[in-house]
């Protein structure tokens, strides 16, 4: 409940009077952001309630409540999830977490994949599998087997957060840092009692001040599906679209492809790593 109220604080935060549609006379104002008062006019809610929940105190916001409180703070709908999972956290039981792997037949379609790089993550951003070009595109650094074998697995905030070679690959580096931490916030969100993703955010937290930055924001948001530009240490610059297919109904498995424009320079950038690195 702590995690709702510091998050209702934070969006009220970043919304003005004006955004809102609030008159503004001149005053001059203590908080950037809504009172606690204006945000509660805004809701239909008493000062009080709101106030027990942005304290932590109130257990049992209704879903009307809630929807209220997302329409007046302005919430897309990944902050409006997340938002409800956070209001509901004390409601589900803690699952006990065990070993992701990919499935067989997630891992045949990989195989079959030998035109462009295709990772399967998990929703720790752990990647669970890797093609070859996947493998040589993203981290050809690392051991093309890490991904099955869970004590060795490589994860993408790792990667994107402390691997050096990450900051020169993305050409939007802080971009891709954003989306990263926003995309934690949700899984968090959803999963409040995982210990290994509480670990892997403490760890970054402590070895990253860009991400215990970030993570201090409170954005949330799901990865889009995107043009994303790259500069690949072996054959340059690229440019990809990214499109991720969720493998079951709970969106915990995701399958990335990176495809090029076909014909275009970055298409013939792949096809010479897969001569040289596959």
């Amino acid at each position: 409940m702590e995690q709702l109220g510091e998050f209702l604080k934070s969006r009220r935060g970043r919304l003005t009077p004006l955004d809102a549609g609030l008159r503004s006379y001149g005053s001059r104002r203590r908080v950037p952001g809504l009172r606690r008062e204006e945000l509660a006019q805004l809701a239909g809610v008493s000062i009080a309630y709101l106030t027990r929940l942005e304290q932590g105190q109130s257990l049992n916001a209704s879903d009307a409540v809630l929807d209220a409180l997302a329409g007046a703070l302005r919430l897309d709908d990944d902050e409006r999830a997340h938002l409800h999972d956070l209001a509901k956290a004390r409601q589900r039981r803690p699952r006990r977490p065990r070993p992701e792997q990919a499935r067989p037949m997630t891992m045949r379609l990989l195989q079959n994949l030998t035109d462009v790089p295709a990772l399967v993550l998990g929703w720790r951003t752990d990647i669970l599998a890797w093609n070859a070009l996947g493998h040589a595109f993203f981290a050809g650094h690392l051991d093309p087997g890490g991904p099955y074998r869970p004590a060795d697995r490589p994860y993408m905030a790792r990667i994107i957060f402390l691997d050096p070679h990450s900051r020169d690959f993305y050409a939007d580096w802080k971009a891709k840092t954003a989306e990263c931490v926003a995309y934690l916030r949700l899984a968090a969100g959803r999963n409040p009692d995982d210990p290994a993703l509480a670990s892997l955010i403490g760890e970054l937290s402590v070895k990253s001040p860009e991400f215990a930055k970030l993570w201090s924001a409170r954005d949330v948001r799901d990865c889009p599906n995107i043009e994303r530009d790259f500069h690949h240490p072996l054959v340059g610059d690229v440019r990809l679209g990214q499109e991720i297919a969720h493998l079951d109904g709970e969106s915990v498995q995701r399958l990335v492809l990176f495809h090029p424009e076909p014909g275009s320079a970055s298409d013939a950038a792949l096809k010479l790593l897969k001569q040289i690195a596959c």
